[in-house]
């Protein structure tokens, strides 16, 4: 799947659109943990959600300073991020790594054009490019354990 989410204009509208992004993220991550057979690999993952949780937070922070109403799930792309998980599922740890990867690929495309939003604070965009490194320290690593698999 890939994201437009980045791509707004409106500010508010993208802080909303990230925080859907995260919950579905967060979606994807509980049920990847659980799937996974091999632990080691899940406590790793774990450490991801651990981000992923982090960035809500703060999203979460920036929505109220903003005056907007954060989601508090969410939304249908969710069935796609988990989705593709439990197919995953079928055919092992490897598979269902790649398919993290893919999920990762929308959050770095996401938090790599929020960085470069013009109506974000400098604070903001600060936020916006640390999510970025985190996510893509969290794509290389599933990248790169799946093909060690």
């Amino acid at each position: 799947m890939v994201t437009m989410v980045g791509n707004e204009s409106d500010f508010r509208k993208l802080v909303k659109d990230l925080i859907y992004l995260e919950h579905d993220a967060i979606a994807a991550y509980d049920s990847t943990i659980e799937r996974l057979d091999d632990k080691t690999l899940s406590a790793k993952v774990d450490e991801f959600r651990q981000d992923h949780l982090q960035h809500l937070s703060t999203l979460n922070e920036i929505a109220a300073e903003a005056g907007i109403d954060a989601p508090e799930k969410g939304d249908m792309k969710q069935m796609l991020t988990t989705g593709k998980i439990a197919l995953a599922d079928i055919f092992g740890d490897k598979t269902i790594l790649k398919a993290m990867k893919t999920n990762e690929d929308d959050t770095v495309s996401a938090y790599e054009r929020a960085s470069q939003h013009e109506e974000a604070r400098p604070e903001t965009k600060a936020f916006f490019m640390k999510a970025h490194q985190d996510e893509v320290r969290h794509r290389t690593w599933f990248e790169t354990t799946a093909d060690r698999l």
